[in-house]
């Protein structure tokens, strides 16, 4: 039997958080050696509550939690409420949680994690912002060398921005961390709004999850039948994206995708531009790449991947 991938979930959740967790917690093709949360679609305190909430669910209180930067690098944090409710996870009523926080601070477990295990073992899977991976690289510069990669839900390119004109809403919350993990040289796999916007829920989607009988599948549908009301009425979209379980699935499944390995440079500096993903799509500038910038997706392959795992919970 293949070794599990060893991964690290940074995240902010946020129903599709909450799915994307779910669905690796469920997957033994993946070690998850910890979830770190950052401040984002709502506050740390929050994501914090939410991530326990989520590891409860999937029966996983073993789970280490770890609390880690409440504000981006250098702004005034922006949350998402207006998408995800006021707890980040309406739509579904579950209890608070009753497994503690691991102690001590998420960047210093990702600092420690990555330079305990073997390099190249470690892979992230950044659901959020990026500040808690951008600030971890500046405070141990030797921990770059020492990741596997990072599959990461931001950005955009033909489908441009969901919170302004011109920005994804997890780069535009600190475009200066994402400029951080882009320079990084580590290699990454990015999921943009161009790939998740065709991971659109259905009505039968939804029912299948809900069809499970599970506690999980009613709380996945309750949580994209909130979800979805937001895109629906803004976009005119049957459903809504799963944005950030593309990441895990593309870790299980990696044929369900297809891009480009281009140049992506974060604009941190534009008046109406701030947290734009500036995608070399076309290869214009000769500008060395450094992501895999993914361009389209296999939607019936991976609502079958997802709801085949959320059974398994």
């Amino acid at each position: 039997m293949t070794k599990a991938r060893k991964i690290i979930i940074d995240t902010d959740p946020g129903q599709d958080d909450a799915v994307a967790i779910l669905l690796a917690l469920a997957s033994p093709e993946l070690d998850v050696l910890g979830i770190t949360c950052v401040a984002g679609n709502v506050p740390l305190p929050l994501t914090t509550r939410n991530a326990r909430v989520i590891c409860e669910l999937a029966g996983r209180t073993d789970m280490k939690v770890f609390a880690g930067c409440e504000r981006p690098l250098t702004r005034h944090l922006i949350t998402a409420e207006h998408v995800h409710g006021k707890s980040g996870l309406d739509g579904t009523d579950l209890p608070d949680p009753a497994m503690p926080m691991a102690p001590g601070h998420a960047v210093d477990f990702l600092i420690d994690t990555l330079r305990a295990q073997t390099p190249g073992s470690v892979t992230l899977c950044a659901l959020g912002p990026l500040t808690n991976l951008a600030t971890a690289f500046q405070r141990a510069p030797d921990i770059a060398s020492r990741v596997s990669e990072v599959v990461l839900m931001g950005g955009a390119y033909f489908e441009v921005g969901n919170i302004t004109p011109a920005a994804e809403f997890n780069i535009h919350v600190d475009p200066e961390a994402a400029e951080i993990v882009f320079k990084s040289g580590v290699p990454l796999v990015v999921m943009p709004l161009d790939v998740t916007h065709k991971a659109l829920t259905t009505r039968a989607r939804v029912e299948a999850f809900r069809a499970l009988g599970t506690p999980v599948g009613h709380a996945v549908a309750g949580w994209t039948d909130f979800f979805e009301r937001f895109d629906m009425a803004k976009y005119g979209s049957e459903g809504a994206p799963l944005h950030d379980p593309c990441t895990v699935a593309y870790l299980l499944q990696p044929d369900l995708f297809s891009g480009r390995h281009i140049n992506v440079e974060i604009e941190t500096r534009g008046e109406f531009t701030a947290g734009m993903t500036v995608a070399d799509w076309w290869r214009v500038t000769g500008r060395q790449p450094n992501a895999m910038f993914m361009g389209d997706l296999d939607a019936e392959g991976f609502f079958a991947l997802l709801t085949e795992r959320i059974s398994r919970l």
